[in-house]
């Protein structure tokens, strides 16, 4: 399993357009302007059964009023192909909702 860390990581992102995405240690993470709670946990629900569905599981922090989602592979120390797939699940759900990422984030 490859692990993808530092330049190769901010690579891996440009290159599957995961802009939405930012390196944060041995992990990604993206912020959702949710704008109320309700919506914000809607969009947790369909990323539960998105993370389900692919056996794994970020790291999800609602608040009001956004989102926040950490993908890592613990089994890997670093972000790997699992992580990449699942955020680009994660940032369709979220374009399907009407919801931008924070643009500030990673910044």
């Amino acid at each position: 399993m490859t692990g993808y860390t530092g330049t190769r990581l901010a690579d891996a992102l440009r290159e599957a357009g995961l802009g939405d995405w930012h390196p944060e240690g041995d992990a990604i993470r993206a912020r959702y302007l949710t704008r109320d709670f309700a919506t914000g946990l809607a969009l947790t629900q369909r990323i539960g059964e998105a993370a389900e569905e692919a056996n794994h599981h970020p790291d999800l922090t609602l608040t009001y009023p956004h989102l926040d989602v950490r993908l890592t592979s613990h089994d890997a120390g670093a972000v790997t192909e699992r992580d990449l797939r699942l955020a680009g699940v994660v940032s369709a759900l979220a374009r399907e909702a009407g919801i931008e990422a924070d643009p500030q984030e990673g910044a």
